[in-house]
């Protein structure tokens, strides 16, 4: 496994070696090489303590109402629910006492 650390030089006491997120650990040590082990050891202490990198992939996810659609495409009575429902829809768009006169 590999992770980006950042090594910088810090003002007259050596080198800072930090490592982002997820595992964000700052190291400082007198020399690039030590400050290298140092953020390694420190890793590895947490992996081993039960600490674990893994990786999700995500994206966008289906609508879950997706794989109905198109299900009445080839039925032959379809036409006819959406006629009634058409009608139904009318009938209550109508005002109340329109409704009341239609027997």
């Amino acid at each position: 496994m590999q992770i980006p650390v950042l090594i910088e030089p810090v003002a007259n006491n050596g080198y800072r070696a930090t490592g982002g997120s997820p595992l964000p650990v700052v190291i400082e040590a007198a020399t690039r090489e030590e400050a290298l082990a140092k953020i390694k050891e420190t890793l590895e202490a947490r992996l081993r303590n039960g600490a674990e990198l893994v990786q999700v992939e995500l994206g966008p996810q289906p609508h879950p109402l997706a794989e109905f659609a198109g299900m009445f495409k080839d039925d032959p009575y379809f036409e006819d629910v959406l006629k009634i429902m058409a009608e139904n829809r009318r009938k209550m768009d109508q005002p109340r006492k329109a409704r009341r006169k239609a027997p």
